[in-house]
């Protein structure tokens, strides 16, 4: 399989990946680990070749079939589901290309050298399976949940967690023998999260993935790989075994270091001692000599670093009212295209009227949230949780009802894709202040310090920042605002297991309330008071936890 050689790469001053070489197994499970910018998807993007190392090499045998799946699913998809999964397999799709445009320029202009173009293109695209690409395509999504019904519809009809197993449908269609996931769970809600497990577990060939979810890693993972502060190193195991070892080898290095830091300090009372002394001026100096070489193997000792842990608090600026929200009798979803046939007309499925028709997600939605209630919406994908976020903030309206505002409510919005909030040609600092444009460059620099970003990464462009680090950099905006309402979509998306730990610490001492979707039991756990449930009956209660 693929192999790295001396690898290294480094962003400005910073050290990213050191010298690192690897051999990957056939038909193993590597999980890749690190803290947030710690350059896990810098490393798979070398590996795919979408960055070039600053040293070293990797090496890629011919008979590997490379498959990534990225953080994020294709922004500008094909105008089908279908289409987009057929889309995958560039290398069909390019003769298919080439085909046609042969066949194109022989229909405008006759001739036997068009014709002979035209046969050795289609050729070309018979003998690699062209054919067969519309069917293949049809069953992998098929294998993959989706309905036949669905094939025609649009990919931006589907949910975060469907767009992903689109994504992995584009992957498969190309046969890969070598599979490299970026955080596959994200927006994933649990019985997708369960299915993506057994199906990567049934799958034939070499897995490399990241993940902050730490069941996952334990679940899939037979090798870690652990990146930090510029040093990776290869453990054997799941993750629980990972740490066990990291705790054995730093106990092993600080034994070490003592034991040479002893030999030294006994080395140097000798020297200190008789240095002056003719007799023993000799045996001194070889002391010092000796001090010297066990200073060398100390600096040489492979220290295991300790990642920092970020620290924040979400304070408010004022309380709101007692009553902060109520929802009446409200529909929520989205416009679709208008059909020629009755489907929906009694409001469940859709609303037929005036060329469009309304897909509704959730219906006769009575919702009243309360200063200090901190809410947990949770919900199968595709059920209207993000819908609902969406229309409360008015980025999509409500269908139908009323939506009232309490006193003196002020709202921190936080959507899955940091990027519509984020400009990503300003760097990080110009980012918080146009986003919380009342506070001084100071507080700003201290609430990212808190986050970890510090130094010159403020001045980072958005745009090469890594999830997990634009992550912060929204939180970062949220709390500098101090609202006292905060609407949170899957916040835990992308950031590490030491920074979801933190921050839902920091929601369980907030003073506002919350109202987040997330898929982590965990992180929802720590902190909510009550938990909103979203079913495909289109109905939702709001349950107070014990």
């Amino acid at each position: 399989m693929i192999i790295i050689q001396n690898l290294s790469k480094h962003f400005g001053g910073k050290v990213i990946i050191d010298d690192f070489s690897y051999n990957f197994p056939k038909n193993a499970n590597i999980a890749l680990i690190g803290a947030n910018g710690a350059g896990k998807t810098t490393l798979l993007n070398m590996i795919c070749q979408l960055e070039e190392p600053d040293g070293g090499k990797i090496i890629i045998p011919r008979e590997c079939v490379l498959a990534y799946l990225p953080q994020s699913p294709n922004a500008h998809p094909k105008e089908t589901i279908l289409k987009e999964c057929i889309s995958g397999h560039q290398t069909l799709c390019d003769l298919e290309a080439k085909r046609d445009h042969a066949l194109k320029l022989m229909t405008e202009d006759y001739s036997e050298q068009s014709y002979a173009n035209y046969e050795l293109a289609e050729q070309e695209f018979t003998d690699k399976g062209g054919y067969a690409l519309d069917a293949d395509a049809k069953g992998i999504l098929v294998g993959l949940g989706m309905e036949t019904s669905q094939f025609d519809d649009s990919p931006l009809t589907l949910s975060g967690g469907w767009r992903m197993r689109l994504e992995l449908a584009k992957l498969l269609i190309n046969n890969p023998n070598f599979l490299i996931l970026d955080e596959p769970t994200n927006h994933l809600d649990l019985p997708s999260l369960t299915w993506l497990e057994q199906y990567l577990k049934s799958f034939r060939g070499t897995l490399l993935f990241v993940s902050h979810d730490r069941d996952f890693l334990n679940n899939l993972s037979e090798i870690t790989i652990h990146m930090s502060k510029g040093v990776t190193r290869v453990y054997n195991g799941d993750f629980d075994s990972f740490l066990e070892q990291k705790a054995e080898r730093a106990e092993q290095t600080r034994r070490e270091r003592v034991a040479l830091q002893r030999k030294q300090d006994h080395m140097q009372m000798f020297v200190d001692r008789f240095r002056a002394k003719a007799t023993k001026a000799k045996q001194a100096q070889s002391r010092v000599k000796m001090i010297e070489r066990l200073k060398q193997l100390e600096s040489k000792l492979d220290v295991e670093e300790i990642d920092k842990k970020a620290h924040f608090n979400m304070k408010v600026d004022k309380p709101s009212g007692k009553i902060v929200l109520e929802i009446k009798d409200a529909s929520i979803g989205y416009e679709g295209e208008g059909t020629d046939d009755t489907r929906g007309t009694d409001g469940v499925n859709g609303v037929q009227g005036k060329g469009k028709e309304q897909i509704v997600l959730n219906k006769n939605l009575s919702i009243k949230i309360m200063r200090g209630q901190k809410i947990a919406i949770i919900g199968a994908n595709g059920i209207g949780k993000s819908t609902l976020l969406k229309s409360i903030v008015q980025e999509i309206p409500f269908l139908c009802g009323k939506c009232d505002w309490g006193v003196n409510v002020t709202v921190g919005y936080y959507s899955q894709d940091q990027l519509d909030v984020l400009d990503k040609d300003k760097n990080v600092l110009e980012n918080v202040m146009a986003l919380a444009p009342n506070v001084t460059i100071q507080q700003v620099r201290s609430l990212l310090g808190s986050l970890l970003i510090t130094s010159d990464d403020v001045r980072k462009s958005v745009r090469v920042l890594s999830g997990g680090e634009r992550s912060k950099v929204v939180i970062a905006a949220l709390l500098a605002q101090k609202n006292n309402f905060l609407i949170l979509d899957e916040p835990t998306n992308h950031l590490d297991m030491s920074s979801v730990e933190t921050l839902s610490s920091a929601l369980e001492s907030y003073d506002g309330t919350v109202l987040v979707v997330s898929h982590n039991r965990a992180f929802i756990g720590a902190f909510a008071t009550h938990i909103l449930k979203m079913d495909k009956y289109k109905r939702a209660e709001l349950i107070g936890v014990v």
